[in-house]
């Protein structure tokens, strides 16, 4: 991976070959937080580039660790990461081009086989990660911690109720609330076999079908948890096929009582959506607090 080269150009010249320059760009999606675009290249080669000059600049610099991690952890089909530049002016990522295509006959099933599978792959005796990183455009920390509910209620929703009531995004009373709730962590959540890498961000427009048909993670936020974590994050918003759960829990079954844990796990999202948006979202949280009173 290239990270000494300071322009979009010298770093794809120096992935695809002195000799090369780019042809075309073209706009495209890059997600909620920064821009995106296609650069197809002379020597044939095309590359997803997303800038953010009004981004922290260690943001593609987190993404790319995030993605080497989930890459190692042999789950799903990630981007191959060529490039990465975080600068005080302006930073960026160079990734390989995945060519869309529909949802092959197995790709519910695969996705879910390949998420238990990167569940397990990787195994380390505490949570957290080597480095913060970003929920969108939330830092994220994960310093390490030996305990499962410590981790969770500090580094998660104690961090995110924190950082709403600095901003004045809930009041005081909702985060009353909070606190009540995560003071009976140990008694509401279990604590898992043992950390397991999660992608941190598993929603419905986090993953992509490539050419072939296959799932391909993108935009992680990555570190080590309780996997119920990610399997809960894709209910929020949708967009899992039914069969990619079913599929999931044939692999590694889940503990009794998932179902009721969920709405918790995604306070965590709930309320950085709230920092992110407001609005709704708020609502959104008192109304998951009710549930755990």
């Amino acid at each position: 991976m290239i990270r000494d080269a300071p322009t979009v150009e010298q770093a794809i010249r120096r992935v695809a070959g002195d000799g090369a320059s780019i042809v075309s760009e073209t706009a495209v999606s890059g997600g909620c937080v920064s821009g995106g675009r296609r650069v197809d290249t002379s020597t044939g080669e095309s590359f997803f580039v997303k800038t953010g000059s009004a981004l922290p600049s260690r943001m593609f610099s987190c993404e790319a660790a995030g993605l080497e991690a989930l890459r190692l952890a042999g789950g799903p089909r990630v981007p191959r990461v060529a490039a990465v530049w975080a600068g005080p002016d302006a930073s960026f990522i160079v990734m390989e081009w995945i060519e869309q295509g529909a949802r092959g006959r197995r790709f519910a099933r695969d996705l879910g086989v390949q998420l238990a599978t990167m569940h397990r792959g990787r195994h380390v005796d505490q949570f957290g990660f080597e480095t913060d990183n970003y929920i969108g455009s939330t830092p994220q920390p994960n310093g390490w911690m030996p305990s499962w509910h410590d981790f969770f209620r500090e580094r998660r929703i104690g961090f995110q109720a924190r950082l709403a009531r600095d901003r004045g995004v809930i009041d005081a009373s909702l985060a009353q609330e909070i606190d009540a709730v995560l003071g009976r962590l140990e008694s509401l959540i279990p604590a898992p076999e043992y950390p397991s890498l999660l992608h941190g961000d598993l929603w419905g427009g986090n993953y992509l079908v490539d050419r072939s048909g296959a799932p391909v993670l993108i935009d992680p936020a990555v570190y080590f948890g309780h996997r119920e974590a990610d399997l809960a994050m894709t209910e929020l918003f949708g967009g899992f096929p039914a069969r990619f759960f079913h599929a999931y829990h044939e692999a590694w079954p889940l503990d009794s009582g998932y179902s009721e844990r969920v709405p918790l796990y995604n306070l965590y999202h709930v309320l950085n959506h709230a920092n992110m948006f407001g609005g709704s979202y708020v609502s959104s949280a008192r109304s998951i607090l009710r549930r755990y009173r």
